[in-house]
């Protein structure tokens, strides 16, 4: 009996049986939640590892479980804290349209940096969560050690946009009929209506997506559409940029290039308003999720840059 040719196909077995069983292996079984307070807003949040904090923030239509592939991969190094920004899921979803403003969403940051008892973290954002993470860099630089934003042009560059470039213009139509709706008219989102199912239906996992319905039907629908009324950046006919606080940090982008909501132009000129390094990464084949459609891309470069500056 040849013992090597045995064992070959035993081992190939076994190695099958744990690849399987990592990739079955969920985040959401593995972190730990809890809640920071904001003047009275309870946010939510879900973490894992231990290191440096990382804070990630979320965009619409998502929660913190968007980020279950980055959780894994940086939580041997980091101490990963992923928010459900308020209104979403587990967070406090307060009535007032006002309470979505962007002082309170720089607030919430703030807080779960403070409840967590340390100076400052590592800041990524997706979408809304890249809005409100470039504005708390602006408002509270001294709190933010490398910013890390997905699929968010910079201010400058997306008010640029917005005043001179026609596709993009276009590409917001989706946003001036959020800010002119209400979460019960029966085509608000994209020609649906506004429900968990329709909301999820972004999320090409089928067991993710499951968790998605279900976070959805615990949120706020007109919470998610304040972030829009109160804050969302209007088109004008001016092309000049408007003066944003330059940023000191390093600075980390992606940027799926298939998104049909944000023109990859919006990233020309970034690197003239930040005076620190500024890192942009593409992903050609990717559309506005990013992190879940280019996952390995985005966790094995976010743990490498993240690394490079402890």
């Amino acid at each position: 009996m040849n013992f090597i040719k045995t064992l070959k196909p035993i081992v190939l077995f076994a190695a099958l049986i744990s690849i399987a069983t990592s990739l079955q292996a969920d985040v959401m079984d593995e972190v730990e939640h809890g809640y920071a307070d904001n003047n009275g807003v309870k946010i939510h949040y879900a973490t894992v590892g231990e290191g440096p904090l990382v804070v990630m923030v979320h965009g619409f239509p998502d929660y913190w479980y968007s980020w279950r592939h980055q959780m894994e991969g940086l939580r041997d190094n980091f101490k990963v804290v992923a928010i459900d920004q308020r209104g979403y899921n587990l967070s406090g979803q307060p009535a007032a349209e006002s309470a979505y403003a962007m002082g309170n969403l720089i607030g919430d940051i703030a807080a779960v940096i403070r409840h967590f008892g340390v100076e400052k973290a590592n800041i990524v954002g997706h979408d809304w969560g890249g809005i409100v993470s470039w504005q708390f860099a602006f408002a509270r630089p001294e709190m933010v050690e490398n910013l890390v934003i997905l699929n968010l042009p910079h201010p400058n560059g997306m008010a640029r946009e917005l005043a001179n470039n026609q596709e993009q213009q276009e590409n917001s139509g989706y946003a001036r009929a959020f800010i002119a709706g209400k979460s019960t008219d029966p085509d608000i989102f994209f020609g649906l209506p506004m429900n968990p199912q329709t909301l999820s239906g972004w999320v090409s996992d089928p067991l993710a997506r499951e968790k998605y319905v279900e976070a959805f039907g615990r949120s706020n629908f007109d919470g998610m559409l304040a972030y829009y009324k109160q804050n969302y950046p209007r088109s004008g006919s001016s092309s000049t940029a408007p003066a944003a606080p330059r940023l000191n940090m390093p600075v980390l982008v992606f940027h799926g290039l298939k998104d049909t909501a944000l023109h990859s132009d919006g990233l020309n000129n970034t690197w003239d308003w930040i005076d620190a390094d500024t890192t942009i990464v593409t992903a050609p084949e990717s559309g506005h999720f990013v992190q879940q459609d280019a996952a390995e891309l985005v966790t094995s470069t976010l743990k490498w840059w993240l690394m490079a500056r402890q």
